[in-house]
């Protein structure tokens, strides 16, 4: 009887797990289905979150915060992680740590790729879409932002003696002989670069002297000009101080400095995940250049506004949130 008893439980098992079986597959195929049917921005909400990454200065914080605004409202889910030196959140996007990040055409062909050949920005930018296509990172459409280097003068200086170019700022110095003095501000790092300040005065004929080079940390060489204690800086083009300190960038009439456009920058799988992705974040590319970079910067750096205010109004007014 004990083995009879035993294969009828095991019956009445298989008979009780059959509707549960049933109603698991029932479960799983609802489920399916209903993602299927959702809305594209709700079925992008029900995926993971895409992992924005930013640097640790005013304008790559404006640009993350605005990226994981911007797609948020396009039905994206986010994880901002934000304040990042350049080498760790290279890191992060090549690990897959990072989804997305806002990275600059000369700083990844330079100090990413190693590539020290003189470029203009259109092949520079092909050149590290290229190189990076080969490590699974795609690089969109670049925007109109290109934070490169630039040298600035006090508009009151610069109005006077004329000068509007790196051209006519050599020929004023080489005018005013050996006797006279003109003040130029630079960080240390570009004083010190093999393609930095020796190579920038050989191309523009620039006769500065060991006493007219003052090296400065970055931040302090805007402070200088500010207070009119040169003549001259070294600068990034789009840094919100240059509008705050009425500065004027002098053309680079030359090509001296490579070009740094801001393109955002995706893992492959990532944008295979997301079909829209790409096309959203071209959109929001088109809508920057450095006016309005150098605006944005400028309300948070001197008006102190915050990040994600500044990058919100931005959006609002360009349509885009």
């Amino acid at each position: 009887m004990f083995p009879t008893r035993m294969s009828k439980t095991r019956a009445s098992r298989a008979r009780l797990a059959a509707p549960r079986a049933w109603l698991t597959c029932l479960a799983v195929a609802a489920s399916a289905w209903l993602v299927a049917a959702l809305p594209a921005g709700a079925a992008e909400q029900a995926a993971a979150p895409l992992r924005v990454g930013g640097k640790n200065f005013t304008e790559q914080l404006i640009l993350s915060s605005m990226t994981s605004q911007y797609l948020r409202a396009k039905g994206f889910a986010t994880e901002l992680t934000g304040g990042l030196g350049s080498t760790l959140m290279r890191q992060g996007i090549e690990s897959g740590q990072l989804d997305l990040v806002w990275e600059y055409t000369g700083t990844a062909l330079i100090v990413y790729n190693r590539v020290d050949e003189k470029l203009d920005p259109d092949e520079t930018y092909a050149r590290v879409k290229a190189l990076d296509a080969a490590k699974g990172l795609m690089w969109l459409q670049p925007s109109g932002i290109n934070n490169t280097y630039a040298l600035a003068m006090p508009r009151r200086r610069a109005e006077a003696a004329g000068v509007s170019t790196l051209s006519e700022l050599a020929a004023t110095i080489r005018a005013g002989g050996d006797d006279a003095r003109h003040a130029f501000a630079v960080d240390m790092e570009f004083a010190a670069r093999p393609d930095g300040l020796e190579p920038l005065k050989a191309a523009y004929g620039l006769p500065w002297t060991r006493r007219d080079i003052i090296q400065l940390d970055p931040g302090l060489v805007y402070t200088a000009l500010r207070n009119d204690q040169v003549e001259t800086g070294l600068v990034y083009a789009t840094d919100g101080r240059v509008k705050g300190f009425d500065l004027v960038l002098l053309r680079d009439d030359r090509g001296f400095f490579p070009a740094y456009h801001a393109a955002p920058v995706v893992r492959r799988e990532v944008l295979d995940a997301h079909p829209r992705l790409a096309g959203l974040l071209n959109a929001l590319a088109a809508a920057l250049d450095n006016e309005s970079m150098t605006d944005m910067n400028y309300r948070v750096d001197i008006e102190q506004q915050p990040v994600d205010r500044v990058a919100a109004d931005f959006l609002r007014e360009r349509g885009l949130l």
